[in-house]
């Protein structure tokens, strides 16, 4: 697509929409409503003078508590438009997480999608929402204001954008400060690297409240003028029905894709038939081998794999359109970026480090944690454990702070994991480590797609791993605590199944 702004310089993220022509499908809303680049564009000029005039400022906090749709896309840039801080968070949060938000971040106001989002609507109610009229995309709810002193305001693109509070699976909730230039540097990244045109359709079923769906879902849309089909909430059905059709991209967490193998296998699906489905991606949490085959062979396509964090908004690596890998590694470093391990010990493992435009300007009002997190030189510090392949590809080994340690030999939970999902029988595994007698025990928890006991479990990992390698407990759940990403929540595990785990002890 020719650039319509060639020769200029976008420095905040409203201004992608200029990236499309007029008259093109920007989004397609959870109703099936289509709005223009025309369109999206005037809505969000409507609805940053709506806030403006009920009181938001250059630097101010304000929390968008809402699901996929058109009015979460206009609100996020139409709060940018204003130099406002978007603190995104999802709908589906408890009143408890959503007061936490607000006060750590000190906010100015709340934003509610009420048409999109039960959940959204049921805080509105609670905090006493106040309507700034009906847009074109349905009404526009708040909530009453608050007093908050706004940060002050950067000229170029250095402005903050976007505040997320990491998901907390380790300790307390860090708000994370990505500015503008760090999000159109990973949309620009992400289309380029997934060879968007304008006639590509990606489907938007990651939340945008996260880091992942909202810059290599939205924006990379956007900053190749494509089309986005919002979806609020993941439905297998509804989803294998815009495979058919018209989506050419489809961005998932690897859960997503077991839950669409799960749907295919009900109704007797071996080779999905699909129009235009072009590019498959996972990322937001590690990707099984046993998944990605099986994907790869009922898709027809290659599943090309990521892996990212908040921290680096969030692209840090990804696999090549022009050479897909048989093996799970992330592929290679993003364009414009540097990556290190660090401390490499025999096997060539160590700590990722990272630097480049995509990385935070740091935790918001956290100091101590952001020293901790950026080097004085300006590498992010990921807290995963990697190696590198003399090509550059990069393998994910594990988080430094989840590496178990049985009987003076080092496991790495994502090494047990690959294995379990090679099984026909399990969809998801997480493996901890738990503490006993002055050791660390190796614990799996799996849910299934059809019959197997923990013992045929344990033989198949006897197979194939050390026997040092194989849990002393292997759970069988129907389900396991996932965040609103589908990430798994493996601090939870051992609390969550302890009843579970003391009836065999």
């Amino acid at each position: 697509m020719t650039d319509r702004r060639q020769g200029e310089t976008v420095r905040r993220i409203h201004e992608l929409l200029q990236k499309g022509d007029p008259s093109h499908v920007a989004i397609t809303d959870h109703d099936g409503v289509d709005y223009t680049y025309a369109d999206l564009s005037r809505l969000v000029e409507d609805m940053a003078a709506r806030l403006s005039g009920y009181g938001i400022r250059p630097g101010d906090r304000v929390m968008l508590l809402s699901e996929n749709s058109v009015t979460y896309l206009a609100a996020t840039l139409a709060l940018g438009r204003l130099d406002a801080w978007t603190l995104l968070a999802n709908a589906r949060l408890t009143a408890a997480e959503v007061d936490r938000l607000a006060q750590v971040a000190d906010i100015r106001c709340t934003i509610y999608t009420p048409e999109v989002s039960p959940a959204a609507r049921g805080h509105a109610a609670r905090m006493g929402g106040i309507s700034l009229g009906r847009l074109d995309c349905g009404e526009l709810l708040v909530s009453p204001l608050r007093d908050a002193v706004p940060e002050p305001v950067e000229e170029g693109p250095g402005q903050t954008a976007i505040l997320i509070y990491t998901s907390g699976t380790v300790g307390e909730p860090k708000g994370v400060m990505l500015s503008h230039g760090n999000l159109l540097f990973t949309a620009q990244t992400s289309s380029t690297l997934r060879r968007i045109s304008d006639g590509d359709v990606t489907l938007a079923l990651l939340p945008g409240t996260h880091i992942f769906g909202l810059t290599s879902v939205f924006l990379a849309a956007l900053s190749k003028g494509s089309r986005i089909i919002a979806m609020p909430r993941f439905d297998a059905d509804t989803v294998l029905e815009c495979l058919r059709e018209d989506v050419t991209i489809l961005p998932a967490v690897p859960q997503v894709f077991a839950a669409l193998l799960r749907r295919l296998s009900e109704l007797g699906v071996e080779r999905l038939e699909h129009r235009r489905l072009r590019y498959i991606y996972a990322g937001g949490a590690p990707l099984d081998l046993g998944i990605k085959q099986r994907v790869e062979r009922v898709f027809g396509l290659p599943l090309h794999n990521g892996y990212g964090q908040t921290e680096a908004s969030p692209g840090i690596a990804t696999t090549r359109i022009e050479s897909p890998r048989s093996d799970t590694s992330v592929g290679l470093a993003a364009p414009g970026t540097e990556v290190r391990v660090h401390d490499p010990n025999e096997h060539g493992v160590g700590e990722l480090w990272v630097r480049g435009p995509n990385v935070m300007k740091g935790y918001y009002r956290n100091p101590e944690a952001t020293r901790t997190t950026l080097t004085g030189d300006g590498f992010l510090r990921t807290g995963d454990l990697a190696r590198q392949d003399p090509d550059g590809a990069i393998h994910i080994v594990g988080r430094l702070k989840e590496l178990i340690v049985h009987s003076g030999f080092n496991v790495y939970p994502p090494e047990v994991e690959a294995v379990l999902s090679l099984h026909p029988a399990v969809s998801l595994s997480a493996v901890v480590g738990r503490a006993r007698d002055g050791d660390e025990d190796v614990i799996a928890f799996v849910t299934t797609q059809s019959e197997v006991t923990e013992a045929e479990l344990r033989n198949w990992l006897r197979e194939r791993l050390a026997p040092y390698k194989v849990p002393a407990r292997i759970v069988i759940a129907d389900a396991v605590p996932q965040a609103v990403t589908g990430k798994i929540l493996k601090s939870k595990l051992l609390d969550h199944f302890r009843d579970q785990l003391e009836q065999k002890e």
